[in-house]
């Protein structure tokens, strides 16, 4: 956590105004002719407070120095991480792949033994066969020829018996291709299994090559971060002192806020002032409106008037004797011109600043949305002891954000609903991170990671792996760090998660 810095525009006015106070007083001759005791106290406490404030601004200078190389230590541990992060992903496939392999291989040895089995058979039927045939030799050939049956007959036992021979061949070549063929399926299983061995070792290495690097890091931001302690302790003790010589501009600091006081004030007179005129115009407007309905009113009395004298005078004419000269109608009288309504100006509001958002949700969002729907039934992201829940104080830093898990690390995270990965990368302060969209502008986020198992825009399941605990980001501690927002806010996972 950085100290604010001296130079904003507030601390800028008031060692401005102290220093043209300061001055003019030290020019006054009166004061320089009465120095009293008192007077060269305060010269000296000036003194000593200008000196404070430049070993606070060295110290601060040292600090910013400090934070900018803890950053680069920072990023120097985000491609060691992310390669972790790979090669753990890496080593899990391998060994979804031995699995495979060795379902394989075990598929292959039931085959094996059930065609071993088998050709068992055909071998001591073949022997049988063979020893059948060496005691007869041709003599069954030649009886057959020497029978006297019919030739006929004798061609088609001799084809008969070609026949049986020739399928006893056949059954011997097809048990030797059996035989050759799973020598040969075995020798490709067992090389692919010594070659996933061999790059699983390789990968082994590569991550505990890894790992050394990443402790180095991780010992290089230990250091930084024991100075950085040691300089905002004495900082602090610095600032203690800033404080009481602040005392010394109380009276600037009251003059300002009798200024902003009066400001103030000229504001409200102003808008009181806006909305009195608002208010006359309002009512001009409305004198306007009723002369105007006034004016209509009478306007259309004096239609109607006109509309029955000229239905009286046609009745008239309909029942007058013949030869009388009709009575003229009177012309009606045009349609009025419709007038524009007339619409009060509206005041123009004072423009104000708008409130920044805080940083934490004061409570729980509103539910709303199936995500909202397993409020307190969603169990825990990991199996782990928790050791900082949300809004408890973070050292002398802000209160929490959300809930950190200790745990091993490799220790299995999970999703606690169905949702769709929006963010699955390394981010400084939380490591690898994943962030989970649930709908309903509700997000999961689980920091600290060793190694994410899930991409941006894949869907997963509640209770899925989408992660393994680790200590990324520079965290001395494994575990999980693990937070739910809404509308981009931070609320109490405590009542929606089973911890």
């Amino acid at each position: 956590m950085r100290l604010p810095t001296m130079k904003d525009a507030g601390s800028k006015l008031l060692c401005t105004l102290l220093a043209v106070a300061l001055s003019g007083a030290f020019a006054s001759d009166a004061w320089a002719q009465r120095q009293t005791e008192r007077s060269r106290q305060k010269a000296a406490a000036e003194k000593q407070r200008a000196g404070i404030q430049q070993q606070l601004a060295a110290i601060k200078r040292d600090i910013n120095q400090t934070e900018n190389a803890k950053e680069d230590a920072a990023d120097t541990l985000a491609e060691s991480e992310a390669a972790i992060s790979d090669a753990n992903r890496a080593l899990r496939d391998l060994a979804e792949e031995q699995d495979t392999t060795a379902t394989r291989l075990q598929a292959l040895a039931n085959q094996q033994a059930q065609l071993a089995q088998t050709i068992g058979a055909q071998q001591q039927q073949l022997a049988k066969l063979l020893r059948e045939h060496y005691v007869a030799g041709n003599e069954d050939r030649i009886k057959l020829l020497l029978s006297g049956d019919n030739p006929n007959r004798i061609s088609r036992d001799l084809q008969l018996m070609a026949y049986v021979s020739q399928a006893q061949a056949r059954l011997l070549d097809s048990v030797r291709n059996n035989l050759a063929q799973v020598e040969v399926n075995r020798d490709k299983v067992e090389n692919a299994q010594q070659e996933l061995e061999e790059i699983a070792q390789e990968q082994l290495d590569q991550k505990a090559m890894l790992e050394k690097e990443k402790a180095r890091r991780a010992a290089l931001l230990g250091t930084l971060s024991s100075k950085l302690a040691d300089q905002r302790k004495q900082a602090d003790r610095l600032k203690g002192d800033e404080e009481r010589m602040s005392g010394l501009v109380d009276r600037l600091a009251r003059l300002i806020r009798e200024q902003a006081e009066a400001e103030r004030k000229r504001q409200v007179a102003a808008a009181a002032a806006a909305a009195a005129k608002a208010k006359a115009k309002a009512e001009a407007d409305e004198k306007a409106r009723l002369l105007a309905q006034a004016r209509a009113k009478a306007a259309a009395d004096r239609r109607a008037e006109r509309e029955r004298e000229r239905e009286r005078i046609a009745r008239q004419n309909a029942n007058a004797k013949p030869g009388v000269k009709p009575e003229p109608l009177p012309a009606p009288l045009p349609a009025p011109v419709k007038e524009a309504p007339v619409v009060a100006e509206q005041p123009r509001p004072a423009p104000t600043r708008p409130e920044p958002a805080p940083e934490v949700a004061l409570g729980p969002a509103a539910p709303s949305g199936s995500f909202a729907s397993l409020k307190g039934r969603m169990s825990s992201p990991i199996n782990g002891s928790v050791v900082a829940r949300f809004g408890t104080r973070r050292g002398d830093g802000p209160n929490w954000k959300g809930t950190f898990f200790k745990a091993p690390e490799g220790t299995e995270v999970r999703a606690v609903a169905p949702g769709r990965v929006v963010h699955a990368d390394w981010m400084r302060g939380f490591g690898n991170l994943i962030i989970i969209d649930h709908g309903g502008e509700y997000l999961s986020i689980y920091g600290y990671n060793q190694a994410l198992l899930k991409r941006p825009g894949d869907t997963v399941r509640a209770g899925e792996a989408v992660a393994s605990a680790g200590n990324t980001g520079g965290n001395e501690e494994s575990g999980l760090y693990f937070e739910l927002r809404r509308n981009g806010k931070a609320f109490d996972p405590a009542g929606w998660v089973r911890f």
